[in-house]
C-alpha cells in the first residue's frame, strides 16, 4: 500500500520550480495570488495541513498556534528569519519549527554595501536628478558625496552576514570595527583587521558607518534608540538591513530631519510596510522594499532548504534547520 502524501500549505507564491516540486512530492496546495493570507486564512489551514510553509509576513502567534489542528507538525519556515513564528509554542504543542539559514548571507551583504554607497555618494539623488531632466551639466561643486575609503564601520551583530559585510567593506577600504554578543576568536578578527568594541555606546559615538546586521529579539528591540543616535558623529550614516526593530525609526526620523546624523539607508522596517511618511520627504534617506534576499538564486536556494526539511521530517527524520527555542 502506497504511503499517503504529506499534505502542505504554502502562504505565499513561491519561485516556479520550487513549487513544481512541492507538487511532485506532497499533496500541496499554493497559493494563486501573491497576497498574505488573512488571519482566518491561516487558522484554516493550521487546522487541516501536516505542514504549513509561511513566510516573514505570516505572523504565527500563540492564538494562532492555540487553533491549529492535530495534524500540523511541521511549519517549514521560507526565510532566516523566525521572530514572527511562536517558536516556544509552537514546541511546546509538539510542532516543529524550521528555517532556512546561510542562504541569503551573500545578498544581504551585497545589498548593505550598495546602501552604504547609495547614500554616501548621494545615488538616488542624481538619479532622480538625471530622470527629472534638471541636469545642467557637469560642476566641480555639483552633487557632492563622501569617500567611503578609511572611514570606520561600525558593524552591529558579527555573525555570518555581518562577516560577509566586513569582508566587502574591507575592498573598500573601510576600517572594520564591530559589537557582537560574543567577542570572535582572534583569528578571525585578525581576517579582518577588525576592532571589537564591548560598548555599543563607545563603538556608535566614533563611528562613520553603523551597518545592522543583528537580528530581531527582545534584547534588540531598539537598539539603536534617540540616545544612541545622539552619541553619533553629524556626519555618520546608517545601514539596515537585517531587521527594522532593531532602530526607533521615529527617533531616527527625528535625528535625520534634525541634521543630527547625515543620512541613513534602510531596507526594512518597524513597522513592516507603513513606514514613517516623513522618512519618504528626506533626500538624504535611501529607502528600499525589502530587497535583501530579493535574487533569483537565494530565493530558489531558501525554497530548496524547505523542500528538504519537509522531505527529511516525512522520512521520519530531524528536520536539518530545525529551530529550537534555547538557541533563538
Amino acid at each position: 500500500m502506497a504511503k499517503k502524501r504529506l499534505s502542505v500549505v504554502v502562504t505565499r507564491r513561491l519561485p516556479e520550480v520550487i513549487e513544481t516540486r512541492l507538487s511532485e512530492l506532497f499533496d500541496v496546495t499554493l497559493r494563486d495570488s501573491d497576497t498574505p493570507m488573512t488571519r482566518a486564512q491561516l487558522v484554516e489551514a493550521l487546522q487541516q495541513t501536516d505542514v504549513l510553509v509561511p513566510t516573514i509576513t505570516d505572523t504565527i502567534d500563540a492564538g494562532l498556534l492555540g487553533q491549529a489542528g492535530d495534524r500540523l507538525k511541521l511549519i517549514a519556515n521560507y526565510g532566516s528569519g523566525v521572530d514572527h513564528i511562536d517558536v516556544t509554542t509552537a514546541r511546546q504543542r509538539g510542532i516543529l519549527v524550521s528555517n532556512t539559514p546561510d542562504v541569503l548571507t551573500d545578498d544581504t551583504a551585497d545589498m548593505a554595501m550598495a546602501l552604504m554607497l547609495a547614500v554616501t555618494r548621494r545615488i538616488p539623488e542624481g538619479l532622480n536628478r538625471m530622470q527629472s531632466g534638471n541636469w545642467e551639466g557637469w560642476s566641480p561643486t555639483a552633487m557632492l558625496g563622501g569617500r567611503v575609503a578609511g572611514r570606520r564601520l561600525g558593524i552591529l551583530g558579527m555573525g555570518r552576514i555581518g562577516q560577509a559585510v566586513a569582508r566587502r567593506a574591507r575592498a573598500f577600504g573601510l576600517q572594520i570595527h564591530y559589537h557582537n554578543r560574543r567577542r570572535l576568536r582572534p583569528e578571525t578578527e585578525a581576517e579582518f583587521e577588525a576592532t571589537y568594541w564591548d560598548s555599543l555606546d563607545q563603538m556608535v559615538s566614533r563611528m562613520d558607518i553603523v551597518s545592522v546586521n543583528c537580528p530581531h529579539t527582545p534584547a534588540t528591540f531598539h537598539l539603536i534608540n534617540a540616545r544612541r543616535l545622539a552619541l553619533m558623529k553629524a556626519s555618520a550614516v546608517v545601514v539596515n538591513t537585517s531587521r527594522g526593530e532593531v532602530i526607533d525609526e521615529n527617533a531616527l526620523t527625528r535625528a535625520l530631519r534634525a541634521g543630527d546624523i547625515a543620512g541613513a539607508g534602510l531596507d526594512v522596517f518597524e513597522h513592516g510596510r507603513e513606514v514613517n511618511p516623513r522618512l519618504r520627504e528626506l533626500s538624504n534617506v535611501v529607502l528600499l522594499p525589502h530587497m535583501g534576499s530579493a535574487t533569483v538564486e537565494g530565493r530558489v536556494e531558501m525554497g530548496e532548504k524547505v523542500l528538504i526539511n519537509i522531505k527529511t521530517f516525512d522520512d521520519g527524520h530531524r528536520p536539518p534547520d530545525l529551530v529550537v527555542p534555547n538557541m533563538l
